[in-house]
């Protein structure tokens, strides 16, 4: 948290009035924040800012590799799901773009994501309530204006503190993202700025350092991880490549994307899961783990296709991909780097000698306590300590708090696997803006799988759409 300039610059460091009152603050630009500001932009007369620490918009840099793709269809946007029309879908972009030709003869169905990011940062860049170089700092309830007290600080081109200023909410959307998870066995040596050991977020921008390197070990079984493999493969000399690839996955394994397991990524099965009791979502959870965990088959196909070419003039590549495997430990050794393995299903332990690490090991939910703090002794949490969350994505407090706090990817533990997946983001967006205003501003269809999930007909109305309690803004 930076420290905050003298009040008495706040006039000088900005044009906007020191004080404005709106009816939603969005705390952080990612694409769910995004998707929201983009359909309430498309609402009359609601007053919105959303503020992001970040100079402009950026979704994983790291991870745009030449011609990875999204595990998404592109009509997962920010908008076309619930508004198609609206002028902030992927197809006006492209439209914008004088592209529609080219891109309706390429038949990319999945497209990829660097032009997503491209995309995203069209529309950030085009919508007036998005604020770059807003870093918040603390949120509290002022009881006596009926509204959330956001206070910031406006940070420069290179983070440092320009001003001071705070803006009065009735209503709150916390999309802060999440943050690169290292296993404990890593931590140390990626906490140190001398090892070669990076997540796969700083992947891009480490990529020479690692193809310097005479071994590189990917410690990860998902999409990101996969990608990594291929693309330093496909970037290493044939028979001199060097590389290994763990996962403590039993196996290598597809994600799962059958027309009907997709369904699962419905707001049906949302609803589903969010009237499960809290012992059986935590139980079902890690059960589901292929639904999101697991690895594109087209990708493990280039893969394989990679290493079959490298054979065809006999031997094998020098590159070793062994599931059921965890990281226990990880030291220096001299100038290199020494893994210590286990296999669960073998009882076996063995050392990896390498040169560099990539932890493919995906991302965590970013705590917002911190930012919160002033409301968290109204904050009703569950069993396990987390926060309650209703069926309308908003963390429950009690009548102290008058405005709803919406989360964005924050309630997986309440709302399922399909709390990160962009297919819903639009929907979610939709079902904040009809709650925070008491309208269906979007009208949201009653039912969208075929498959129906418990016993409770699928079609049955939801809270979250059937049923406004009077938030409105005006």
């Amino acid at each position: 948290m930076s420290t905050a300039p003298d009040k008495a610059l706040v006039e000088d460091a900005y044009e906007e009035p020191y004080e404005e009152t709106f009816d939603l603050v969005g705390v952080g630009i990612g694409p769910f924040n995004l998707s929201l500001a983009a359909l309430a932009d498309g609402v009359p007369g609601l007053r919105t800012a959303f503020l992001e620490q970040r100079t402009a918009f950026h979704w994983h840099p790291g991870l745009l590799i030449e011609g990875a793709t999204l595990q998404v269809p592109f009509l997962a946007d920010l908008v076309s799901l619930v508004e198609p029309t609206s002028p902030w879908s992927f197809l006006n972009w492209i439209k914008t773009k004088e592209r529609l030709f080219p891109f309706y003869f390429a038949e990319k169905f999945h497209i990829q994501r660097a032009e997503y990011d491209a995309y995203c940062r069209w529309v950030s860049g085009q919508l007036a309530s998005c604020r770059f170089g807003h870093q918040v700092d603390t949120v509290r309830w002022d009881e006596g204006r009926g509204a959330f007290e956001v206070g910031f600080t406006r940070l420069d081109e290179d983070g440092g503190a320009e001003g001071v200023g705070r803006y009065f909410a009735r209503h709150l959307a916390l999309g802060v993202g999440t943050a690169p998870k290292v296993p404990q066995a890593l931590r140390a040596l990626a906490d140190d700025p001398a090892a070669p050991v990076w997540h796969s977020a700083e992947y891009l921008a480490r990529r020479p350092e690692l193809l310097a390197a005479e071994h590189i070990t990917v410690v990860g079984s998902g999409q990101s991880g996969a990608e990594v493999f291929l693309d330093l493969l496909r970037h290493r000399p044939q028979g001199n490549e060097g590389l290994t690839w763990l996962a403590r996955t039993e196996a290598f394994a597809p994600m799962e994307y059958s027309k009907l397991g997709l369904e699962q990524f419905t707001p049906d099965y949302t609803r589903y899961f969010h009237g499960l009791t809290e012992p059986v979502r935590d139980e079902l959870m890690p059960r589901q783990w292929q639904l999101h965990k697991g690895v594109s088959g087209d990708t493990l196909g280039e893969i394989h296709d990679e290493l079959y070419l490298r054979t065809l003039d006999g031997g094998w590549p020098d590159a070793a991909l062994t599931p059921g495997v965890s990281v226990d430990s990880a030291e220096r050794s001299g100038n290199r780097l020494r893994l210590g393995l286990s296999h669960a299903q073998q009882q076996a332990e063995a050392h990896l000698v390498t040169d560099a690490v990539v932890a493919a090991t995906g991302y965590a939910e970013r705590p917002v306590d911190g930012l919160i703090e002033p409301l968290l002794a109204h904050l009703a949490r569950d069993g396990s300590g987390r926060p309650e969350i209703d069926a309308r994505h908003r963390l429950v407090f009690d009548g102290e708090v008058g405005g709803s706090v919406f989360v964005q990817n924050a309630e997986r533990h309440t709302h399922g696997v399909g709390a990160p997946d962009l297919g819903l983001a639009a929907w979610r967006s939709a079902v904040i803006l009809n709650s925070l205003t008491g309208e269906d501003v979007y009208p949201l269809p009653q039912r969208t799988a075929f498959t129906t999930f418990g016993l409770a007909p699928s079609g049955s109305a939801a809270p979250e759409e059937s049923r406004h309690q009077g938030l409105r803004t005006k």
